[in-house]
């Protein structure tokens, strides 16, 4: 995954290697690669793997450790890194995509975790919303201008509406099987539009809610 959402801040473009769980970042003009391996030190037999990176507007990198129940941030200027740990009893919540919106909150998927979530990038809190039913296996997540989080699974085809500040959650049953991955929220309609690729149908899946 390559994240070039920040560049025009200092003209790096960050991305990941989950061979050895590593971040590389990419100096455009100079050509230079810096890399950076935040478990290296882990515990023998310890399962890292950098799944995604996402910079927030500074170009901070934030990324997730998807065999693990990590979000870690690499310091733009002094390269410093550091490991939020999402609080759950579960032993692998297996953070997988996520996205920055534009109060540099990053959203997140708990792949195994069963929940979506979103880390303040400024106070380092976490809130956490459930997303029926079990195993349902969230992959991605956005927000849209209505502080609705969207999400979809890649097991069970269903698309998942949740209310942010309510908890409430309104589920979209796919017609076919699609197996969702990214999610994208269009916020320039009248109601924000929900898309995403269908992986198994060669197709591009468009849901517009009726409220």
């Amino acid at each position: 995954m390559v994240s070039p959402q920040a560049a025009h801040v200092d003209g790096k473009v960050w991305t990941q290697n989950n061979g050895f769980a590593g971040v590389h970042r990419l100096d455009i003009k100079s050509g230079k690669i810096e890399t950076w391996e935040p478990f290296k030190d882990a515990a023998k037999g310890e399962p890292h793997n950098i799944y995604d990176v996402v910079p927030d507007s500074a170009n901070n990198a934030w990324f997730t450790d998807f065999r693990w129940k990590h979000i870690g941030r690499i310091d733009a200027k002094s390269g410093e890194v550091k490991l939020f740990e999402i609080p759950a009893k579960q032993a692998v919540l297996a953070p997988r995509r996520g996205q920055m919106d534009a109060q540099d909150r990053f959203w997140f998927a708990q792949y195994r975790g069963d929940r979506i979530a979103v880390l303040d990038t400024k106070s380092g809190e976490f809130k956490q919303w459930e997303v029926a039913p079990k195993w349902s296996a969230p992959y991605d997540v956005a927000l849209d201008k209505n502080g609705e989080a969207w999400t979809g699974s890649m097991i069970n085809d269903q698309v998942t509406r949740v209310n942010t500040r309510t908890g409430e959650s309104v589920a979209y049953l796919l017609p076919r099987t699609t197996n969702i991955r990214r999610v994208f929220v269009d916020n320039a309609t009248t109601r924000p539009t929900f898309w995403v690729g269908s992986n198994h149908g060669a197709s591009i899946v468009k849901l517009e809610p009726l409220d």
